[in-house]
């Protein structure tokens, strides 16, 4: 049996000013999609941008439901508006925030599996590496690739 070593690439911030501004933009839209959440079991609210190849910015928010686990998380709900709504634009990149407590969290949050699978999936789609900015209050991470976050990923064969 041979071992092997996956190494991701993932560069940190201490705020967005150390961004580009079309992605302090992406970020800041997340951050103000957690307004819209609908989370009244986890009180934890997830928002989510999504910068299409136009440069139209799509959110979407988690919205909870007590028939757990008919809710929905932020990045898939912002993902899956912005493929019904622009079928043939491809994503360029998405920004994710979250606040608990009436604030955003300081540290960023990460997708869930689930979400990195249609994260993933949307990346085929584009043809081309997303972006992904994680952003807390505190500190920022960006990955270049989807595939950093879900590196065996599932694919079609």
């Amino acid at each position: 049996m041979n071992s092997q070593t996956i190494i991701i690439n993932l560069f940190e911030a201490n705020d967005s000013t150390e961004l580009e501004k079309a992605d302090q933009e992406l970020l800041s839209s997340a951050v103000q999609a957690t307004l819209g959440a609908y989370t009244p079991y986890s009180h934890f609210k997830v928002g989510a941008a999504v910068r299409m190849s136009n440069g139209i910015i799509v959110t979407g928010n988690n919205q909870e439901n007590a028939a757990y686990p008919s809710g929905l998380c932020a990045e898939r709900t912002a993902l899956f508006y912005a493929h019904s709504q622009y079928p043939h634009l491809a994503v360029e990149a998405m920004a994710i925030a979250a606040q608990s407590g009436g604030a955003q969290t300081a540290d960023p949050v990460y997708p869930c599996g689930a979400c990195r699978q249609v994260m993933l999936e949307s990346q085929k789609r584009a043809g081309k590496p997303v972006r992904v900015i994680m952003g807390g209050a505190q500190k920022i991470q960006v990955v270049e690739n989807v595939g950093d976050l879900l590196p065996l990923g599932f694919e079609e064969f």
